[in-house]
């Protein structure tokens, strides 16, 4: 999709000689945000591990906008695997620019990052800092993988990087590892703990981590730690969102006309973002509500308000958008039939089964959430969102529908999303075409057993019980409703939109 704010004007655009530095940095102007506070006294409070494009277009920016007014709260950046956000940042002395995308794109060079490290060159190095006594706060956009989790959500010990931290406490290599040794080494020189934010979307990720943290220290014999941690740190539940698509060159070539000096890793976001996090801190902590953090008693409320309206009309509009032949978001939201069936999905369907927290208003919230979806300067490809839906639709649309079943509500307008992926699972299968899930293999044979046909069809998807729980796929309502859905889905694809309407009418 076109961004029509695009300051670069074709192939003759060449790209300045001169680096990104504070020597080059630019002059602030209405569209250009730089720091206006002195790199050099800044200091490092914060240590994030996995610095990926998510951190630095969310939580960075947000610690960015604090450091003027309070600059105790610069950030370590580890890398726990590669060296390549170093390399590209270290003759930047840390500075990397992020395009927030709108109708009018606007930019922010982004000093937060104080020091970059790369943990599997400089081990030693990273544990002294998330050791020191001026480190207060540790964040963490490892993706659900880093926590070595096992299938029930809790700490594999079978997992090769625990199994290594087990036997090498004091060498980690896992996200897990490098916290627990922190830890410790705090615990041994009395030190307070430092409060360890997860920012990545596992549900009840400061449990999580937290019940991981204590495994490990146990599993590694250190009983006084482990009691020590669960008496005094504190891992917080948070809800992150905003959409941030990859870094291209067509976003460098945009940051370098905008700054007239080159940055060798931007990043870009859509203007939209938010980070909630459960007021429970073990140690200090920046006036994170300054600058737009929700600090609340209630993230469970937000998570699931998100999973179910943001997320689970995400998923919604990728399966059903690309049975009607659409690419992207934007494609699909451009489509009538598809963009009133899914408003309706979530005011009707949705919303009623949520309990909205103090400060979140669920009307405005879909509002937000539509125009987001509309966004023209982002293309979110709908076939990326309908990645891994073995594992999102359990949280983003089961729930909800588990709750009309309870009840005694219509569920049919839910069901089409979810026989819309059993679709989606079959075309893929018999096209040959890649599957992208945990559980592709599987996917991928039962797609190939397909004949489009309901009765045959549909009891291979539901014998899948790590996918349908039998609360589910044993309630006759679902299975009635589900067979509706998937019969009326094989129709052409240029009558989709009609049987969207015909839903939309016949559940009002």
């Amino acid at each position: 999709m076109e961004d029509r704010s695009d300051p670069v004007s074709g192939p003759e655009f060449m790209q300045p000689s001169s680096r990104l530095d504070v020597a080059t940095l630019p002059a602030a102007n209405d569209g250009l945000c730089v720091p206006t506070y002195p790199l050099d006294a800044i200091g490092i409070g914060i240590v994030h591990l996995g610095p990926g494009a998510f951190h630095r277009a969310h939580q960075a920016e947000f610690v960015d906008r604090l450091l003027a007014g309070d600059p105790q709260w610069g950030i370590c950046a580890v890398s726990l695997r590669t060296s390549g956000l170093r390399d590209a940042l270290q003759p930047q002395q840390g500075l990397y620019t992020v395009a927030i995308l709108d109708e009018q794109v606007s930019y922010r060079v982004v000093g937060a990052l104080r020091e970059v490290l790369v943990a599997p060159e400089d081990c030693e190095r990273v544990l002294q800092r998330m050791a020191a006594a001026q480190t207060r706060i540790v964040t963490l956009t490892v993706t659900e993988k880093g926590y070595c989790l096992d299938t029930h959500g809790e700490l594999d010990r079978s997992h090769p990087d625990i199994v290594h931290d087990i036997a090498s406490p004091q060498a980690p290599v896992s996200a897990i590892g490098y916290l627990v040794e922190a830890l410790r080494r705090r615990h041994a020189a009395g030190h307070a703990p430092f409060t360890t934010i997860s920012c990545d979307n596992l549900v009840d990720n400061g449990m999580r981590l937290r019940d991981a943290v204590v495994r490990l220290a146990e599993a590694q014999h250190d009983t006084p730690l482990a009691e020590w941690v669960s008496k005094n740190a504190a891992f917080p539940r948070t809800m992150v969102d905003s959409i941030v698509p990859a870094t291209d060159d067509a976003l460098r070539h945009r940051t370098a006309s905008v700054l007239g000096v080159q940055d060798a890793w931007p990043v870009q976001r859509e203007s939209f973002t938010q980070w909630v996090i459960e007021d429970r801190f073990c140690n200090d902590r920046p006036d994170f509500a300054s600058v737009g953090v929700t600090l609340t008693n209630d993230v469970p409320a937000y998570v699931r308000a998100k999973l179910r309206l943001l997320n689970g009309a995400h998923s919604s509009l990728a399966y059903l958008g690309l049975l009607m032949g659409h690419q992207s978001v934007g494609e699909a939201m451009a489509d009538t039939d598809l963009a009133a069936f899914l408003r309706w999905l979530m005011i009707e369907d949705i919303r009623p089964t949520l309990t909205a927290p103090p400060g979140l208003d669920l009307a405005a919230y879909i509002d937000e959430i539509l125009q987001r979806f509309r966004n023209p300067t982002i293309r979110h490809e709908l076939a990326q969102i309908a990645w891994d839906g073995s594992q999102k639709l359990p949280f983003r649309l089961f729930g909800t529908i588990l709750d009309h079943l309870a009840g005694g509500h219509p569920i049919e307008r839910l069901c089409l999303p979810v026989a819309a992926w059993m679709h989606f699972v079959r075309r893929r299968a018999q096209a040959g075409e890649k599957l992208v899930d945990p559980l592709a293999e599987q996917l991928l044979a039962i797609g190939r057993q397909c004949v489009n046909d309901v009765a045959h069809d549909l009891p291979l998807f539901l014998a899948l019980d790590s996918v349908f729980p039998r609360q589910l796929g044993n309630d006759s309502r679902f299975i009635d409703a589900l067979a509706q859905a998937y019969d009326c889905l094989r129709v052409k694809p240029e009558l989709i939109g009609r049987v969207l309407r015909e839903t939309h009418v016949s559940v009002r």
